[in-house]
């Protein structure tokens, strides 16, 4: 199998919040299912945002501090996602070749790239692990 163009290395329809969720919500799953970026979607699927591990941690540390423990929960819980995501970013699109988008990312040291179509409809993600995974493959073969 050749693996040379985004479509063959991204994760397709990749986990994903609306603009509407909390930062609660977001921070539980990205816990629970180890992710670091999460693509912020608008019902119709459209990529409105993305919201990063470190942008998360940020405003949850920031409620700490102004709020204590006792009370990040619930402040976790009127915190949208609308009011953190990243609104200046770069995507991909399916057909980009894998050796442009390597070099993107060595150059920008980007963690993630969204994939989307024409419409700007998200429909995967591709991330630095994802090279990883490839480069380890490649070296087992040899």
């Amino acid at each position: 199998m050749t693996i040379t163009t985004v479509a063959d290395l991204m994760t397709a329809d990749p986990l994903s919040v609306k603009r509407a969720s909390t930062l609660k919500e977001a921070h539980d799953l990205m816990r629970e299912k180890n992710i670091r970026h999460i693509p912020v979607i608008e019902d119709n699927g459209e990529l409105v945002g993305m919201l990063t591990q470190k942008v998360m941690i940020a405003a949850v540390m920031s409620l700490l501090a102004k709020y204590g423990a006792s009370a990040l929960e619930r402040k976790e819980k009127q915190q949208l996602v609308a009011e953190l995501m990243l609104t200046d970013f770069a995507t991909v699109t399916p057909e980009q070749s894998l050796q442009q988008v390597a070099s993107f990312f060595v150059q920008n040291r980007h963690g993630c790239l969204p994939v989307v179509n024409s419409q700007n409809k998200l429909l995967g993600i591709l991330t630095s692990s994802d090279f990883v995974r490839l480069a380890a493959e490649l070296l087992q073969r040899n």
